[in-house]
């Protein structure tokens, strides 16, 4: 029981003042956040349109129609670099979308980053007892041929190993019955469900669109897989990720970040357009640029450029999904030298998004701008690199995204109002 549960309880508070005493602690809690952080520009937290904003009109009328109950997903796709990959973010924008209709459904994208040996979300965990190495587009020396829409993939040629995802305590997904394992389909590799006991199960292998399904009878929050080699011939057997889904009505959050991913990184992945329209994003999120604007070779144009050939692969995929794109955050070089080439990648987002008919929202702007991050640092909400946030500031960034997301529904919506 909470405290306030534990306050209307022994108070014998009637629930229309109990509701009214809810609202007063949140708004004291609000106007504290705001005055321990007055650095950050919250005024400034908004989805701004350029003259085209029917992609997300469709949207939000996607997001009604999941609300009404003539829609059982909307899918969101969420590219970046570290920023991403450390999946703060991420939980706070599924926390509060599958807020919006008490959800359990829809699902995740799960990559195994631990048996992949970097940093993961901390929504699931990954296991496995064999031998893999990481192939990612952010850097030449990892590359692999064939990577997909994740951007990383993990590879093995041990003879026999399992591997496996847990979904841990969260408040967004707590179970799946349909299991998604995107791979490379190698002759000389056998893939299997691990020992799930009591658990009946169908199964399909569909090569054109590159996973092996597995559908359950039963809800499950784990699931564990059994690889074997049966032969030599064909070496690496290479995993892009596992589709967690559940059948219930809800959102569907994928988080594709890499670290080190830059606007270039992802057009190095041939197999992107073909595995994302299997997924069929309603949104797609932006949030590249940090690594961009790190390198001193970096130029508007450029930077552009890449955004144009990136998006037009999106749209092959998903002719019809909007676009968000984030502008890049404020950032030190080497810790020490406040970087200004963010600045340009900024006036590059609203370019790209009149461009595209898209939306932004200016992530630079809501941090305070220039040599904010110093700020944030100070604050005890980024790293002593002065490029990452912690934990608690990267749930301060999804959290006002998502407010800005959502007041721009409730505006524009039929029923979000």
């Amino acid at each position: 029981m909470n405290l306030l549960s534990s306050y209307k309880t022994t108070c014998n508070i009637r629930p229309r003042h109990f509701t009214i005493l809810c609202l007063l602690v949140l708004c004291l809690l609000v106007i504290k956040t705001k005055a321990q952080y007055n650095f950050i520009r919250y005024d400034s937290s908004r989805v701004v349109f350029g003259k085209d904003s029917s992609a997300f009109m469709k949207l939000y009328g996607k997001m009604d129609d999941l609300k009404n109950g003539k829609r059982d997903r909307v899918t969101i796709v969420h590219y970046g670099g570290s920023h991403i990959q450390a999946g703060f973010w991420s939980e706070k924008l599924i926390d509060n979308f599958q807020a919006l209709g008490n959800f359990e459904g829809g699902g995740v994208w799960a990559f195994p980053y631990k048996i992949a040996k970097t940093n993961g979300p901390p929504f699931y965990r990954s296991f496995s007892d064999g031998r893999w190495k990481r192939c990612r587009c952010a850097l030449a020396k990892e590359m692999c041929p064939n990577l997909g829409m994740n951007g990383i993939a993990a590879v093995t040629n041990d003879s026999a190993t399992n591997f496996g995802v847990k979904i841990t305590t969260n408040n967004h997904h707590k179970n799946f019955n349909t299991v998604k394992v995107y791979h490379n389909f190698n002759a000389s590799f056998e893939i299997s469900l691990g020992e799930q006991a009591g658990l009946p199960s169908k199964r399909s292998d569909d090569k054109s669109k590159g996973y092996t399904e597995f559908t359950f009878e039963n809800y499950i929050d784990s699931i564990n897989f059994q690889l074997i080699r049966k032969d030599t011939l064909q070496r690496d057997f290479m995993l892009y990720g596992i589709s967690l889904e559940n059948n219930k009505p809800g959102y569907y959050y994928a988080g594709f970040g890499v670290n080190g991913a830059s606007s270039s990184s992802f057009l190095r992945c041939p197999l992107l357009v073909d595995q994302l329209k299997t997924l069929k994003p309603d949104l797609v999120i932006f949030s590249l640029g940090v690594n961009d604007t790190q390198g001193k070779d970096f130029t508007k144009a450029d930077f552009i450029a890449h955004y144009d050939s990136l998006i037009a692969l999106i749209k092959k995929a998903s002719p019809d999904c909007a676009i968000l794109f984030t502008t890049t955050s404020d950032n030190y070089i080497a810790r020490k030298t406040p970087n200004k080439r963010p600045i340009r990648a900024e006036e590059a987002m609203y370019d790209l998004m009149q461009k595209h008919k898209a939306a932004v929202w200016d992530l630079y702007e809501v941090m305070g701008g220039y040599r904010s991050i110093y700020k944030w640092y100070k604050s005890g909400l980024a790293a002593k690199d002065k490029v990452h946030f912690n934990s608690r500031g990267y749930y301060i960034v999804g959290q006002l995204m998502f407010e800005a997301l959502e007041r721009s529904y409730r505006y524009n919506s039929k029923v979000g109002k």
